[in-house]
């Protein structure tokens, strides 16, 4: 069934709102003080990103693919996999989406957010970062992440099997992120999605929170660019050996 535009955008707003309230609701629930799962480990934050990505897969792949991520839709353009006049719109949907979803965050955890003192804590919640405050390195992680991501969701939801069960290639799916999240997620998170990373960390700057600290805009472009590059090498390689 072909849906139109209008529904294919709301899927994409909602799912990656879905997307960051799963997220990044995870990391301020691990970040943030006095939350009931204050310093509840690595596992948690893994957990919540691929739930966060499972879910808005099973409840709108049939509908807009549930992209939720401008690399992913870009790259799929560039490979001819998807339509360019539906890219920026896409994008548009995604890039609210996650600001609504973070937004949600914040009101969530309001009062932890008053309480935490640590800069580094409170951005966490928001944004990636390098932890060894490489940019090379930053770059190199979230290339690297995004290239597995897609080409592990497009080997799965477009392959022979997964276009036959979508159901079960979507809890894959999850699965890739979670996995992604708890290995490679050393470095940098990992973002591996510009939205995810790009809208909270405006937001980041905009909203009145106390010791909130740097937003670090210096490296703000690594999250934005080395996804998107990473993206078109993963469905470029899926294009050409898997399709």
């Amino acid at each position: 069934m072909e849906y139109a535009l209008m529904t294919k955008l709301a899927a994409e707003f909602v799912g990656t709102a879905i997307l960051m309230v799963f997220g990044n609701g995870a990391v301020a629930n691990v970040e943030l003080k006095g939350t009931k799962g204050f310093h509840s480990g690595w596992l948690t934050i893994a957990m919540g990103y691929g739930f966060g990505v499972m879910f808005p897969v099973l409840m709108f792949g049939a509908i807009s693919g549930a992209q939720i991520n401008p690399a992913m839709t870009i790259a799929q353009a560039v490979n001819g996999m998807f339509p360019w006049n539906q890219v920026l719109p896409f994008i548009v949907a995604q890039l609210l989406g996650a600001a609504v979803g973070q937004l949600l965050v914040y009101a969530a955890y309001y009062p932890h957010y008053r309480q935490t003192e640590s800069p580094e804590a409170i951005l966490a919640s928001f944004t990636t970062t390098d932890a060894s405050d490489s940019n090379s390195n930053y770059f190199i992680n979230e290339f690297i992440g995004t290239l597995i991501l897609v080409l592990g969701a497009l080997c799965c939801l477009e392959g022979d099997w997964g276009s036959k069960n979508k159901a079960s290639a979507a809890i894959v799916v999850g699965f890739i992120v979670w996995g992604l999240v708890t290995s490679l997620g050393g470095p940098t998170g990992p973002g591996l999605n510009p939205a995810r990373d790009l809208v909270p960390r405006i937001l980041h700057q905009l909203l009145p929170i106390a010791h909130k600290g740097s937003s670090r805009w210096g490296e703000a472009w690594i999250p934005v660019v080395a996804p998107i590059m990473g993206a078109i090498g993963g469905a470029f390689i899926f294009k050409q050996l898997f399709a």
